[in-house]
């Protein structure tokens, strides 16, 4: 395909000297031309969408453009990749940013439009494009009650966002990260807030984008000092600047790093935690779930709230060299996958309780990050990619079939009607994922960090592994709980808020809880097609574990190969607590993750263990025993009787199972789940309240003080304007009046001045 693109060039004047404008730096070589066109073919895509808008087309022209479009970039990125052949290849678009303010080093800010390829950019385009086109061909059918102006801006910001990761990811700079980073906060703003006339989707919207903002603060802040320490914001050449403190770290010698270098990973964590919803700034995504289904999916399960990942992934070497960064990324992951999981077991609204496993989810690559399995941070990116799409997708099909239901207790047995089977399949297959059942890519994803976990020994990481252990027996418990109260068991079902009348789509239902002339219908050949390739796909990723097992799967051998890699740092920073630590080398050349039985006997007794066991032999039967306890605790208390013969279940309605019993039991901790501990209230009450009172404060004071003084000063000329101007009346009476008065006036002065000197 790479030849069939660079063919086309020569038809193209001036393209093939595209990618020469520029010299790429030491160790990186000149990429292809048409690597532009991943990010070109999105933007050209909505601004075809928005003339579609203009002439005002009403029809399925702007979701077919975007497809085309986004399956097209998703050609070229497997292009990038198949052509990739190691290293790093920088393609040059046009000089973007470039001053001085003097000459000397460090006096000049260069930002070129131009973009970083490595192993790491092709798996996260892959995903990100790939992803992307399969979503917009669901929102095809998804949207298409909105179709007219409101279908075209719905698909320009979808490509406007896909523009933005793709400037995001591909950026072979911080500033063009920024861009991207910021464009996608943006486009999450319209999608989020897209149903502009519901308060809620509007004040979600907002959240959305004043959480986002807190974070970026942080993030931007941490570029502003990566220039001032390095003088450059290229990655090529800040990879280069950092690798003297990379030897520092391997010689034990990390209090000889400056203290500015350990600071700026620390403000680029805090823009990872708000985009991608760490505590304490994770309280927007849930609420986020008030935008369209395919917003859900896209956005807030597979792409954007992986920014934050990709940031500390891509910057890496500069992590590894602070002694502060990984350790608090490590706990506020752990801390966050374990509440979050906490607030989804409690929810009733599918489509939350997806949103707060999202959350979890990227506590666990956090996590993996932090604890040296950056392998298997970004092979759980990876796997949740399609398996959480798909989940976030089978519930945007119920809703969309059940008139905006949600509700777990208002629907029951959907995978047994009539034109529902591919649904609840997808369903079963993205459960099976999540909960880490063994042979699934969840449970492998989720095994490599698990282990890890164990086996780092940082400022207490066993605990982190327990907690994460926990959290993956939570997380199969309220996934499972949503497929056996909503797929299986007796049919039922209430319509939603938004059944307006009948919606006979030929489906008899009547029977199914009495609800007049409502029938719910089934989704049509897009979604269903999309929720199917999509089933394959998280089924298919679990293969790429065994793929290149020397660096633990396919992805594993993409990170080996980019600055995601610890071994360019190795881990002294986190063996080096104090000084008196002794240094020990990584077990493995990816993350440490090394098979059982491959460890040398000095290495493993310096590694950590789990119940007295090399987590790397054990772990795989004790996160399944976590993951399937779970499940079988769904099924006790969520299950349909009768359903598998085994006296689990006892479920014979949709809104009562025995987890009502143990709900009761457990208060006030339940309430406090279901009303998610607070938090928001808890922000409201601490911050947003006493802001909103200083904001009144300044309000009087600008009021009365600033607008009484400028006011005071205005009013003074006015008011001897006023005096001034009566005698300005156009009377002739009056006018020889006033002369008359002002002769004796003058008189009178004349005569109390010469009285007053003749005295």
């Amino acid at each position: 395909m790479g030849a069939i693109l660079d063919m086309l060039c020569s038809t193209m004047p001036g393209a093939a000297t595209l990618a020469s404008v520029q010299h790429a730096p030491a160790g990186a070589s000149e990429g292809a031309w048409w690597v532009m066109l991943i990010p070109g073919l999105p933007i050209l895509a909505v601004l075809l969408v928005t003339g579609c808008a203009i002439v005002d087309i009403r029809g399925k022209i702007p979701a077919w453009i975007t497809v085309g479009s986004l399956a097209a970039a998703f050609g070229v990125t497997l292009a990038t990749y198949l052509e990739y052949s190691g290293g790093t290849a920088i393609t040059y678009g046009f000089r973007w940013i470039d001053f001085a303010w003097g000459a000397g080093e460090g006096q000049r800010f260069v930002a070129d439009f131009a973009f970083y390829v490595d192993s790491l950019t092709c798996l996260w385009m892959l995903f990100v494009t790939g992803l992307a086109t399969l979503i917009a061909l669901y929102a095809s059918e998804y949207m298409e009650h909105d179709i007219g102006p409101n279908y075209c801006r719905f698909f320009a910001a979808f490509g406007l966002f896909v523009f933005s990761m793709a400037c995001l990811v591909m950026g072979d700079n911080l500033v063009l990260l920024f861009l991207g980073w910021e464009g996608v906060g943006l486009c999450s703003y319209l999608l989020i807030g897209y149903f502009f006339k519901k308060d809620s989707a509007v004040q979600a919207a907002k959240k959305a984008f004043v959480m986002n903002r807190i974070g970026d603060l942080g993030l931007l802040i941490g570029i502003f000092l990566t220039f001032a320490q390095f003088g450059t914001v290229k990655y090529a050449e800040l990879f280069e600047l950092v690798g003297p403190y990379l030897e520092l770290v391997r010689e034990g010698r990390v209090g000889e790093v400056p203290v500015l270098v350990q600071i700026i990973p620390v403000l680029f964590m805090i823009g990872a935690f708000g985009k991608s919803a760490q505590l304490p700034l994770y309280v927007w995504l849930p609420d986020a779930m008030e935008g369209p289904t395919p917003v859900s999916a896209l956005i807030h399960a597979a792409t954007m709230v992986t920014a934050g990942v990709y940031l500390i992934a891509r910057t890496y070497p500069l992590f590894l060299v602070s002694g502060w960064a990984l350790p608090i990324v490590a706990w506020v992951g752990a801390l966050t996958a374990l509440l979050s999981a906490t607030i989804g077991m409690a929810q009733f609204d599918i489509k939350r309780i997806m949103a707060y496993s999202t959350v979890s989810q990227l506590g666990y690559m956090f996590c993996g990050l932090a604890v040296l399995s950056s392998a298997g941070a970004a092979f759980h990116v990876f796997t949740h990619a399609f398996f959480k799409a798909t989940l976030f997708l089978c519930c945007g099909a119920v809703m969309h079939g059940f008139a905006g239901q949600l509700d777990l207790r208002k629907l029951s047995g959907v995978m047994k009607m009539s034109g529902w089977g591919i649904v609840g399949g997808a369903m079963l297959v993205g459960c099976l994922n999540l909960a880490g059942v063994p042979g699934t890519a969840g449970y492998f994803s989720k095994d490599m960090i698990l282990a890890e976990s164990f086996v780092t020994p940082g400022p207490g990481y066993q605990a982190i592994g327990w907690i994460l252990l926990i959290t993956a027996g939570m997380t199969a418990y309220y996934t499972f709980r949503v497929f056996f109260r909503v797929f299986v068991g007796p049919e039922y079902f209430e319509p939603g808020d938004e059944h307006h009348g009948d919606d006979d789509h030929g489906h008899d239902h009547s029977h199914a809880g009495g609800h007049g002339h409502f029938h719910p219908h089934a989704p049509g050949w897009a979604i269903n097609l999309v929720l199917a390739v999509l089933a394959v796909g998280s089924i298919a990723a679990a293969g790429a574990y065994f793929v290149d097992r020397g660096h633990h799967g396919w992805v594993g051998g993409l990170v080996h190969a980019s600055t995601a890699n610890y071994e360019e740092g190795s881990a002294a920073f986190l063996y080096h607590i104090d000084d008196s630590t002794e240094i020990v080398a990584p077990v493995d050349g990816a993350d440490g993750h090394a098979e059982a039985g491959e460890h040398a006997e000095d290495a493993h007794g310096a590694h950590g263990t789990i119940l007295g066991l090399d987590p790397h032999a054990v772990m795989y039967y004790i996160s399944a025993v976590f993951g399937l306890g779970g499940i079988l605790a769904a099924a006790w208390l969520h299950g349909p009787k009768g359903a598998w013969g085994l006296g689990l279940g006892s479920r014979t309605e949709a809104a009562h199972s025995r987890a009502d019993a143990l709900m009761d039991a457990m208060q006030p901790v339940a309430r406090w789940a279901q009303h998610k501990w607070y938090v928001d209230e808890f922000y409201d009450f601490v911050i947003v309240r006493p802001l909103r009172v200083l904001a009144h404060a300044f309000h009087v004071i600008d009021k009365l003080l600033v607008d009484g003084l400028v006011n005071g000063v205005g009013a003074l000329p006015r008011l001897i304007a006023s005096r001034v101007r009566p005698l300005q009346s156009g009377e002739l009476h009056g006018y020889a009046a006033g002369m008359a008065v002002g002769i004796a006036g003058l008189v009178l002065t004349v005569w109390i001045v010469l009285a007053g000197v003749s005295g």
